[in-house]
């Protein structure tokens, strides 16, 4: 049986530390995020296809389900 697709995730600013529960989309990839606490834009580090695969802690959807994200 397939595992079932987890939507919430939270995103932690490398930046301050600041925490949120945030929702993933399912239909794209989050290539930016800005924290509502210092606004430092994240972007993915190298190799993650998303800001949720590198600061969250849940992976994307599509990575979750074993598929690639976005073409990457």
């Amino acid at each position: 049986m397939a595992k079932a697709i987890q939507l919430q995730s939270v995103i932690t600013c490398p930046q301050c530390g600041f925490q949120k529960e945030e929702t993933m989309p399912t239909d794209s990839c989050q290539y930016f995020y800005e924290c509502e606490a210092c606004n430092a834009r994240l972007k993915p580090l190298p190799g993650d296809c998303c800001v949720y695969c590198s600061y969250a802690t849940v992976k994307c959807p599509p990575i979750q389900a074993g598929n690639s994200c976005c073409g990457y």
